[in-house]
């Protein structure tokens, strides 16, 4: 669904990505992990073709960006982004209202409103619908900007994508599995997902595929038993850890610290 080759990225001379190739298939969930500095949120940016780039083009679904049309791509693609604003006067259904932007003129229409009803459903925001979005926690604000994605890419196109920077954070646990379960079933339907993570065991219950960066160069990029590994995580971290099987999936489960 994303090709992306040779991917390099500098901010003022100082280089954040260097060299470095995606591709994302049909139905799969990349998650993308390191440490603090490695160039994640970068990365997810350039893919999602907010960056500018002067390389070669990243193809979606065979296209390069500029090819398509700004709502074609805005009915295939969405981005949810690790700082939002936190001062907007809307109600909360408001802000996920603004998700459906690309899809009516001026009044939404019913799909739209159906739309934005199971986007807060499924994060659990439905009974904020009504509440000042300022007035909300720092996670309920969290789950209402996941659900205005979620609306964004609620339509009849086949094989759409997300990119998602971040999307856990100020999440109680519940919410944290309740929004992967959410993800994994979008990409079940032939859609894809990248998203950015800190927490490795959340990425390897859930991955299908982890990169792992570090300092803007990727260290690993597989499945997630071929890459959280005791020696590769406790190399990059630079912290102690053990590796040993999940009891419930198999999955790796890393402990730190020992």
């Amino acid at each position: 669904m994303l090709e992306a080759q040779n991917i390099s990225y500098a901010h003022r001379k100082f280089s954040i990505l260097e060299n470095i190739d995606v591709s994302v298939n049909y139905g799969e969930l990349l998650v993308i992990v390191g440490p603090n500095g490695a160039g994640k949120s970068t990365l997810l940016s350039v893919l999602a073709n907010e960056l500018a780039r002067h390389e070669e083009p990243i193809l979606f679904k065979k296209k390069a960006f500029k090819e398509w049309g700004d709502k074609d791509l805005a009915h295939s693609k969405a981005k949810f982004s690790q700082s939002n604003s936190h001062d907007i006067p809307l109600s909360a259904k408001d802000v996920v209202m603004m998700g459906r932007y690309p899809y009516f003129a001026s009044i939404p229409q019913k799909k739209d409103q159906d739309a934005t009803q199971k986007a807060m459903e499924e994060t659990d925001v439905a009974a904020l619908a009504s509440r000042d979005y300022n007035s909300l926690s720092g996670g309920e604000k969290q789950r209402v900007h996941l659900a205005r994605v979620l609306a964004q890419l609620d339509n009849e196109v086949e094989n759409k994508m997300v990119f998602l920077d971040e999307p856990l954070n100020n999440l109680d646990v519940l919410h944290q599995h309740r929004i992967l379960h959410t993800i994994k079933k979008f990409t079940q339907n032939g859609n894809a997902a990248i998203m950015v993570l800190h927490d490795l065991n959340l990425a390897a219950q859930f991955a299908d595929r982890v990169m792992l960066l570090k300092k803007g160069k990727i260290v690993a990029h597989d499945v997630p038993a071929a890459v959280f590994t005791k020696e590769i995580i406790s190399r990059v971290y630079n912290f102690p850890c053990i590796v040993c099987p999940n009891p419930v999936n198999k999955n790796p489960l890393i402990i730190f610290g020992t």
